[in-house]
Order: C-alpha cells, then structure tokens, then sequence
C-alpha cells in the first residue's frame, strides 16, 4: 500500500465518523465533516497527480 491509498482510507473512516449522525455528534454541526471532505478532495487530488 502506498502513502496516498493510506491517507485516503484514513480520511474516508475520519469523514464517516464525523456525520452528525449520532446523539453525541448532533451539536457539531457539519463542521468536522465538512473539513474532513475538503481534506480528502486535497489528497484525491494530489495522488491523482502523483504527488504523493
């Protein structure tokens, strides 16, 4: 496994952990996942290029 397929699937796990799905997350709003989303595009994009 490379770096980038590493950081992909920790990002994705990260991102569903963050849904404010569940009863303790409500007050979060879509804050976490939203930033966690926005990371995973930066990453997408740079193993696409090859950069990492």
């Amino acid at each position: 496994m490379s770096l980038g397929t590493i950081l992909i699937i920790i990002l994705i796990l990260l991102l569903i952990a963050a849904i404010p799905a569940w009863p303790y997350s409500g007050g979060w709003g879509y804050g976490p996942s939203g930033i966690l989303g926005v990371l995973l595009v930066i990453v997408l994009i740079l193993v696409l290029l090859g950069r990492i």
